[in-house]
Protein backbone atom coordinates (compact mmCIF):
# COMPACT_ATOMS: atom_id res chain seq x y z
CA UNK A 1 0.00 0.00 0.00
CA UNK A 2 1.02 3.49 -0.71
CA UNK A 3 2.13 4.55 2.90
CA UNK A 4 1.97 8.52 2.61
CA UNK A 5 -1.71 8.49 1.43
CA UNK A 6 -3.64 5.57 3.60
CA UNK A 7 -2.85 7.75 7.37
CA UNK A 8 -4.14 11.16 5.49
CA UNK A 9 -7.23 9.16 4.53
CA UNK A 10 -7.83 7.44 7.87
CA UNK A 11 -7.19 10.85 9.49
CA UNK A 12 -9.58 12.90 7.33
CA UNK A 13 -12.38 10.10 7.48
CA UNK A 14 -11.82 10.48 11.58
CA UNK A 15 -12.79 14.34 11.00
CA UNK A 16 -15.49 13.75 8.34
CA UNK A 17 -16.99 10.75 10.68
CA UNK A 18 -16.99 13.00 13.55
CA UNK A 19 -18.86 16.14 11.80
CA UNK A 20 -21.73 13.58 10.67
CA UNK A 21 -22.19 12.30 14.21
CA UNK A 22 -22.70 16.23 15.31
CA UNK A 23 -25.42 16.56 12.32
CA UNK A 24 -27.03 13.37 13.04
CA UNK A 25 -27.20 13.37 16.51
CA UNK A 26 -28.24 16.65 16.53
CA UNK A 27 -30.38 17.14 13.84
CA UNK A 28 -33.87 15.63 14.84
CA UNK A 29 -33.23 17.41 18.42
CA UNK A 30 -32.48 20.63 17.37
CA UNK A 31 -34.71 20.81 14.52
CA UNK A 32 -37.41 19.83 17.21
CA UNK A 33 -36.50 23.21 19.19
CA UNK A 34 -36.44 25.04 15.97
CA UNK A 35 -39.88 24.23 14.63
CA UNK A 36 -43.44 23.84 15.90
CA UNK A 37 -44.16 20.80 13.75
CA UNK A 38 -42.45 17.29 14.88
CA UNK A 39 -43.29 15.68 11.19
CA UNK A 40 -40.33 17.70 10.06
CA UNK A 41 -38.30 18.06 13.08
CA UNK A 42 -35.67 15.20 11.23
CA UNK A 43 -35.38 17.30 7.86
CA UNK A 44 -31.76 18.37 8.85
CA UNK A 45 -30.66 15.23 8.70
CA UNK A 46 -32.82 14.63 5.39
CA UNK A 47 -31.59 17.43 4.35
CA UNK A 48 -27.67 16.05 4.79
CA UNK A 49 -28.16 12.88 3.52
CA UNK A 50 -30.61 14.26 0.41
CA UNK A 51 -27.15 16.21 -0.36
CA UNK A 52 -25.42 13.51 -0.46
CA UNK A 53 -27.44 11.64 -2.81
CA UNK A 54 -27.79 14.87 -5.32
CA UNK A 55 -23.45 15.49 -4.85
CA UNK A 56 -22.43 12.30 -5.31
CA UNK A 57 -22.31 12.13 -9.32
CA UNK A 58 -21.40 15.79 -9.55
CA UNK A 59 -18.49 15.19 -6.96
CA UNK A 60 -17.33 11.95 -8.92
CA UNK A 61 -16.92 13.87 -12.00
CA UNK A 62 -15.10 16.84 -10.29
CA UNK A 63 -12.47 14.49 -9.06
CA UNK A 64 -12.24 12.85 -12.46
CA UNK A 65 -11.17 16.54 -13.97
CA UNK A 66 -9.56 17.59 -10.74
CA UNK A 67 -8.10 14.83 -9.07
CA UNK A 68 -8.59 13.46 -5.90
CA UNK A 69 -6.49 15.84 -4.00
CA UNK A 70 -8.37 19.43 -4.87
CA UNK A 71 -12.09 17.30 -4.64
CA UNK A 72 -11.61 16.48 -1.21
CA UNK A 73 -9.94 20.08 -0.22
CA UNK A 74 -13.00 21.74 -2.18
CA UNK A 75 -14.59 19.68 0.07
CA UNK A 76 -13.10 20.40 3.42
CA UNK A 77 -13.47 24.28 2.57
CA UNK A 78 -17.71 23.75 2.27
CA UNK A 79 -17.43 21.93 5.49
CA UNK A 80 -16.43 24.47 7.32
CA UNK A 81 -19.10 26.99 6.02
CA UNK A 82 -21.42 24.82 6.71
CA UNK A 83 -20.36 24.31 10.41
CA UNK A 84 -20.12 28.19 10.89
CA UNK A 85 -23.88 28.71 9.28
CA UNK A 86 -24.92 25.90 11.56
CA UNK A 87 -23.73 27.97 14.50
CA UNK A 88 -25.19 31.32 13.21
CA UNK A 89 -28.66 29.57 12.56
CA UNK A 90 -28.97 28.72 16.15
CA UNK A 91 -28.18 31.83 17.16
CA UNK A 92 -30.72 33.39 14.98
CA UNK A 93 -33.10 30.43 15.68
CA UNK A 94 -33.79 29.58 12.08
CA UNK A 95 -34.92 26.61 10.81
CA UNK A 96 -34.72 27.16 7.32
CA UNK A 97 -30.77 28.09 7.24
CA UNK A 98 -30.18 25.33 9.88
CA UNK A 99 -31.50 22.86 7.24
CA UNK A 100 -29.45 24.53 4.68
CA UNK A 101 -26.31 24.31 6.55
CA UNK A 102 -26.82 20.17 7.03
CA UNK A 103 -27.60 19.92 3.38
CA UNK A 104 -24.10 22.07 2.85
CA UNK A 105 -22.44 19.31 4.90
CA UNK A 106 -23.67 17.03 2.95
CA UNK A 107 -21.53 18.28 -0.20
CA UNK A 108 -18.50 17.52 2.28
CA UNK A 109 -19.81 13.62 2.76
CA UNK A 110 -20.65 12.98 -0.82
CA UNK A 111 -17.07 13.60 -1.37
CA UNK A 112 -15.87 11.73 1.98
CA UNK A 113 -17.73 8.68 0.92
CA UNK A 114 -15.31 8.09 -1.88
CA UNK A 115 -11.64 8.44 0.72
CA UNK A 116 -12.62 4.48 0.70
CA UNK A 117 -12.01 4.47 -3.26
CA UNK A 118 -9.31 6.51 -2.87
CA UNK A 119 -7.73 4.13 -0.63
CA UNK A 120 -8.19 1.54 -2.53
CA UNK A 121 -6.74 3.06 -5.62
CA UNK A 122 -4.11 4.04 -3.59
CA UNK A 123 -3.19 -0.35 -2.67
CA UNK A 124 -1.99 -2.71 -4.61
CA UNK A 125 -5.03 -5.24 -6.22
CA UNK A 126 -3.56 -7.99 -3.64
CA UNK A 127 -5.18 -5.63 -0.26
CA UNK A 128 -7.73 -3.75 -1.77
CA UNK A 129 -10.18 -5.04 1.00
CA UNK A 130 -8.16 -4.29 3.54
CA UNK A 131 -7.19 -0.72 2.16
CA UNK A 132 -11.06 0.23 2.04
CA UNK A 133 -11.48 -1.22 5.90
CA UNK A 134 -8.63 0.38 7.04
CA UNK A 135 -9.79 3.82 5.97
CA UNK A 136 -13.09 2.72 7.83
CA UNK A 137 -11.36 2.81 10.55
CA UNK A 138 -10.53 5.95 10.99
CA UNK A 139 -14.33 6.42 11.94
CA UNK A 140 -13.90 4.50 14.94
CA UNK A 141 -12.18 7.88 16.17
CA UNK A 142 -15.06 9.83 14.80
CA UNK A 143 -17.51 7.21 17.09
CA UNK A 144 -15.42 8.78 19.97
CA UNK A 145 -14.91 12.11 19.43
CA UNK A 146 -18.36 13.34 17.93
CA UNK A 147 -20.52 12.41 20.97
CA UNK A 148 -18.04 13.78 23.11
CA UNK A 149 -18.50 17.17 21.69
CA UNK A 150 -22.17 16.54 21.53
CA UNK A 151 -21.88 16.26 25.48
CA UNK A 152 -19.53 18.32 26.60
CA UNK A 153 -19.63 21.35 23.77
CA UNK A 154 -23.63 21.95 24.45
CA UNK A 155 -22.95 24.64 27.01
CA UNK A 156 -19.37 26.19 25.91
CA UNK A 157 -21.68 29.29 24.54
CA UNK A 158 -24.17 30.89 27.44
CA UNK A 159 -27.80 30.54 26.02
CA UNK A 160 -26.80 29.16 22.70
CA UNK A 161 -26.94 24.99 23.22
CA UNK A 162 -24.97 23.15 21.00
CA UNK A 163 -23.02 26.45 19.06
CA UNK A 164 -19.45 25.45 20.63
CA UNK A 165 -19.97 21.78 19.38
CA UNK A 166 -20.57 23.59 15.85
CA UNK A 167 -17.66 25.73 16.29
CA UNK A 168 -15.63 22.76 17.13
CA UNK A 169 -16.62 20.74 14.07
CA UNK A 170 -15.57 24.02 11.72
CA UNK A 171 -12.15 24.12 13.44
CA UNK A 172 -11.42 19.84 12.14
CA UNK A 173 -12.56 20.87 9.11
CA UNK A 174 -9.74 23.46 8.73
CA UNK A 175 -7.39 20.62 9.80
CA UNK A 176 -8.80 18.61 7.57
CA UNK A 177 -8.64 20.85 4.35
CA UNK A 178 -4.71 21.10 6.01
CA UNK A 179 -3.99 17.65 5.57
CA UNK A 180 -5.72 17.12 2.27
CA UNK A 181 -3.01 18.97 0.59
CA UNK A 182 -0.21 16.28 1.49
CA UNK A 183 -2.10 13.67 -0.33
CA UNK A 184 -0.14 11.63 -2.83
CA UNK A 185 -0.91 10.59 -6.55
CA UNK A 186 -2.88 7.35 -6.53
CA UNK A 187 -1.72 4.03 -8.32
CA UNK A 188 -5.06 3.49 -10.45
CA UNK A 189 -4.57 7.15 -11.24
CA UNK A 190 -1.06 6.47 -13.18
CA UNK A 191 -2.92 3.42 -14.63
CA UNK A 192 -5.52 4.64 -15.85
CA UNK A 193 -3.27 7.41 -17.27
CA UNK A 194 -1.35 4.85 -19.56
CA UNK A 195 -4.42 2.40 -19.89
CA UNK A 196 -7.15 4.68 -21.26
CA UNK A 197 -9.60 2.15 -22.57
CA UNK A 198 -12.78 2.28 -21.37
CA UNK A 199 -16.08 0.35 -22.18
CA UNK A 200 -19.71 1.98 -22.16
CA UNK A 201 -21.55 2.22 -19.12
CA UNK A 202 -24.57 0.18 -20.17
CA UNK A 203 -21.24 -2.92 -20.48
CA UNK A 204 -20.33 -2.44 -17.03
CA UNK A 205 -23.80 -1.88 -15.31
CA UNK A 206 -25.49 -4.92 -16.85
CA UNK A 207 -23.16 -7.68 -15.11
CA UNK A 208 -24.69 -9.40 -12.69
CA UNK A 209 -21.47 -8.32 -10.27
CA UNK A 210 -22.43 -4.98 -10.33
CA UNK A 211 -26.01 -5.39 -10.10
CA UNK A 212 -25.09 -7.41 -6.59
CA UNK A 213 -22.09 -4.90 -5.72
CA UNK A 214 -24.52 -1.93 -6.16
CA UNK A 215 -27.45 -3.59 -4.57
CA UNK A 216 -25.33 -4.39 -1.47
CA UNK A 217 -24.27 -0.97 -0.77
CA UNK A 218 -27.79 0.64 -1.54
CA UNK A 219 -29.22 -1.65 0.99
CA UNK A 220 -26.74 -1.64 3.82
CA UNK A 221 -27.09 1.60 3.41
CA UNK A 222 -30.59 2.51 3.43
CA UNK A 223 -31.53 0.14 5.86
CA UNK A 224 -28.93 1.90 8.34
CA UNK A 225 -30.28 5.43 7.49
CA UNK A 226 -33.66 4.55 7.88
CA UNK A 227 -33.13 3.76 11.81
CA UNK A 228 -30.38 5.27 13.00
CA UNK A 229 -31.80 9.08 11.68
CA UNK A 230 -35.30 7.95 13.75
CA UNK A 231 -33.52 6.65 17.23
CA UNK A 232 -32.48 10.23 18.00
CA UNK A 233 -35.71 11.00 17.92
CA UNK A 234 -37.44 7.75 18.74
CA UNK A 235 -35.24 8.23 21.97
CA UNK A 236 -35.05 11.45 23.18
CA UNK A 237 -38.08 12.98 22.12
CA UNK A 238 -40.75 10.41 22.17
CA UNK A 239 -39.33 7.52 24.90
CA UNK A 240 -37.81 10.82 27.55
CA UNK A 241 -33.97 9.47 27.28
CA UNK A 242 -30.83 11.65 28.10
CA UNK A 243 -29.33 13.28 25.43
CA UNK A 244 -26.56 11.74 27.12
CA UNK A 245 -28.05 8.08 26.53
CA UNK A 246 -28.63 9.03 23.53
CA UNK A 247 -25.16 10.03 22.57
CA UNK A 248 -24.22 6.72 24.24
CA UNK A 249 -26.29 4.79 21.81
CA UNK A 250 -25.19 6.61 18.85
CA UNK A 251 -21.82 6.30 19.56
CA UNK A 252 -22.46 2.36 20.18
CA UNK A 253 -23.63 2.21 16.55
CA UNK A 254 -20.92 4.33 14.86
CA UNK A 255 -18.51 1.68 16.96
CA UNK A 256 -20.28 -1.04 15.33
CA UNK A 257 -20.13 0.48 11.91
CA UNK A 258 -16.38 0.93 12.14
CA UNK A 259 -14.71 -1.13 14.59
CA UNK A 260 -15.52 -4.34 12.09
CA UNK A 261 -13.19 -3.07 9.66
CA UNK A 262 -9.99 -3.87 11.78
CA UNK A 263 -10.83 -7.44 10.41
CA UNK A 264 -13.33 -6.83 8.00
CA UNK A 265 -10.41 -6.75 4.89
CA UNK A 266 -8.89 -10.06 6.22
CA UNK A 267 -12.18 -11.73 7.00
CA UNK A 268 -12.93 -10.65 2.92
CA UNK A 269 -9.76 -12.10 1.76
CA UNK A 270 -10.41 -15.74 3.72
CA UNK A 271 -13.59 -16.28 3.21
CA UNK A 272 -14.90 -14.56 0.13
CA UNK A 273 -16.71 -11.30 -0.41
CA UNK A 274 -20.48 -12.89 -1.19
CA UNK A 275 -19.88 -14.75 2.09
CA UNK A 276 -19.29 -11.81 4.54
CA UNK A 277 -21.88 -9.65 2.81
CA UNK A 278 -24.25 -12.31 3.73
CA UNK A 279 -23.31 -12.11 7.20
CA UNK A 280 -23.86 -8.47 6.69
CA UNK A 281 -27.22 -9.08 6.04
CA UNK A 282 -28.42 -11.65 8.48
CA UNK A 283 -26.63 -8.64 11.22
CA UNK A 284 -29.21 -6.55 9.81
CA UNK A 285 -32.01 -8.67 10.37
CA UNK A 286 -31.02 -9.49 13.92
CA UNK A 287 -30.86 -5.93 14.88
CA UNK A 288 -34.54 -5.57 13.50
CA UNK A 289 -35.47 -8.38 15.94
CA UNK A 290 -33.59 -6.88 18.85
CA UNK A 291 -35.36 -3.80 18.44
CA UNK A 292 -39.09 -5.22 18.23
CA UNK A 293 -38.81 -6.51 21.25
CA UNK A 294 -38.61 -3.32 24.01
CA UNK A 295 -37.90 0.29 23.44
CA UNK A 296 -35.22 0.36 26.29
CA UNK A 297 -32.21 1.84 26.74
CA UNK A 298 -30.34 -1.52 26.52
CA UNK A 299 -32.55 -2.87 23.48
CA UNK A 300 -31.44 0.55 21.63
CA UNK A 301 -27.80 0.03 22.42
CA UNK A 302 -27.59 -3.59 21.27
CA UNK A 303 -30.22 -3.57 18.31
CA UNK A 304 -28.01 -0.08 17.14
CA UNK A 305 -24.32 -1.95 17.56
CA UNK A 306 -25.84 -4.61 15.64
CA UNK A 307 -27.13 -2.28 12.92
CA UNK A 308 -23.50 -1.14 12.31
CA UNK A 309 -21.91 -4.30 12.26
CA UNK A 310 -24.09 -5.33 9.76
CA UNK A 311 -23.89 -2.18 7.53
CA UNK A 312 -20.11 -2.57 7.78
CA UNK A 313 -20.00 -6.11 6.25
CA UNK A 314 -22.51 -5.55 3.87
CA UNK A 315 -21.07 -2.23 2.98
CA UNK A 316 -17.46 -3.08 2.68
CA UNK A 317 -18.38 -6.07 0.55
CA UNK A 318 -20.40 -3.92 -1.86
CA UNK A 319 -17.40 -1.75 -2.43
CA UNK A 320 -14.92 -3.96 -2.57
CA UNK A 321 -17.35 -6.73 -5.31
CA UNK A 322 -17.57 -3.18 -6.93
CA UNK A 323 -13.94 -2.79 -8.05
CA UNK A 324 -13.96 -6.32 -9.52
CA UNK A 325 -16.56 -5.00 -12.13
CA UNK A 326 -14.39 -2.24 -14.03
CA UNK A 327 -10.99 -0.87 -15.01
CA UNK A 328 -9.22 1.75 -13.98
CA UNK A 329 -10.14 4.10 -16.91
CA UNK A 330 -13.88 2.98 -16.26
CA UNK A 331 -14.04 3.86 -12.11
CA UNK A 332 -15.66 7.17 -12.26
CA UNK A 333 -18.62 6.13 -14.11
CA UNK A 334 -18.85 2.77 -12.18
CA UNK A 335 -18.52 4.68 -8.80
CA UNK A 336 -20.93 7.50 -9.63
CA UNK A 337 -23.51 5.01 -10.25
CA UNK A 338 -23.12 3.19 -7.15
CA UNK A 339 -22.72 6.53 -5.10
CA UNK A 340 -26.26 8.17 -6.26
CA UNK A 341 -27.36 4.50 -6.19
CA UNK A 342 -26.55 4.45 -2.41
CA UNK A 343 -27.49 7.56 -1.53
CA UNK A 344 -30.05 8.21 -3.16
CA UNK A 345 -31.73 5.33 -1.25
CA UNK A 346 -30.12 6.83 1.97
CA UNK A 347 -31.90 9.98 1.51
CA UNK A 348 -35.15 8.79 1.12
CA UNK A 349 -34.39 6.60 4.15
CA UNK A 350 -33.56 9.87 6.09
CA UNK A 351 -36.60 11.39 5.00
CA UNK A 352 -38.91 9.11 5.86
CA UNK A 353 -37.87 8.21 9.53
CA UNK A 354 -39.15 11.16 10.99
CA UNK A 355 -42.63 11.19 9.40
CA UNK A 356 -42.83 7.12 10.31
CA UNK A 357 -42.12 7.76 13.81
CA UNK A 358 -43.95 10.24 14.09
CA UNK A 359 -47.17 8.84 12.60
CA UNK A 360 -47.06 5.24 13.88
CA UNK A 361 -44.11 4.39 16.44
CA UNK A 362 -40.86 2.97 16.46
CA UNK A 363 -41.62 -0.70 15.97
CA UNK A 364 -43.46 0.11 12.25
CA UNK A 365 -40.53 2.09 11.42
CA UNK A 366 -37.76 -1.03 12.30
CA UNK A 367 -40.42 -3.48 9.82
CA UNK A 368 -40.04 -1.41 7.16
CA UNK A 369 -36.59 -2.98 5.76
CA UNK A 370 -37.56 -6.80 5.66
CA UNK A 371 -38.91 -6.58 2.08
CA UNK A 372 -35.42 -4.96 0.99
CA UNK A 373 -33.27 -7.47 3.28
CA UNK A 374 -34.39 -10.57 1.53
CA UNK A 375 -34.24 -9.60 -1.67
CA UNK A 376 -30.16 -8.79 -1.07
CA UNK A 377 -29.68 -11.89 0.75
CA UNK A 378 -31.68 -14.12 -2.57
CA UNK A 379 -29.19 -11.88 -5.02
CA UNK A 380 -26.56 -12.86 -2.76
CA UNK A 381 -26.96 -16.76 -3.35
CA UNK A 382 -27.52 -16.05 -6.66
CA UNK A 383 -23.24 -15.28 -7.07
CA UNK A 384 -20.18 -17.15 -6.53
CA UNK A 385 -19.53 -17.85 -2.31
CA UNK A 386 -15.75 -17.14 -2.67
CA UNK A 387 -14.93 -14.76 -4.85
CA UNK A 388 -11.55 -12.82 -3.69
CA UNK A 389 -9.94 -9.20 -4.69
CA UNK A 390 -6.74 -11.14 -5.82
CA UNK A 391 -6.29 -10.48 -9.92
CA UNK A 392 -9.76 -11.12 -10.31
CA UNK A 393 -12.67 -9.15 -12.52
CA UNK A 394 -15.67 -10.04 -13.14
CA UNK A 395 -15.85 -9.42 -17.21
CA UNK A 396 -13.14 -11.76 -18.13
CA UNK A 397 -15.09 -14.44 -15.84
Amino acid sequence: MYSRNLPILIACQLISTTGSIVVVTLGGIIGTSLTDNPAIATFPVSALVLSVAIVAIPATMLMKRVGRRAGFAVASLTAIGAMLLAAWSLQQQSFVWFVVSSAMLGINMAFSQQYRYAAAESADTAHVGRAISLVLVGAMGGAIVGPELVIRGQHWITNSAYTGTLLAVAVLYLIQFGLFLFLGQTRVEFEAAVHAESRPLGTIARQPLFVVAVLGGTVAYGVMSLIMTATPLSMHVHDGFSIADTASVIRGHVLGMYAPSLISGYLLDRFGVARIMKVGAAALLLSIAVASLDRTFMHYWIALAILGVGWNFLYVGGTTMLTLTYEPAERFKAQAVNEFSVFGTSAAASLLAGTVVHLYGWTPLILLPLPVLLLILLALFGVRSDIRIQGQRNRRR
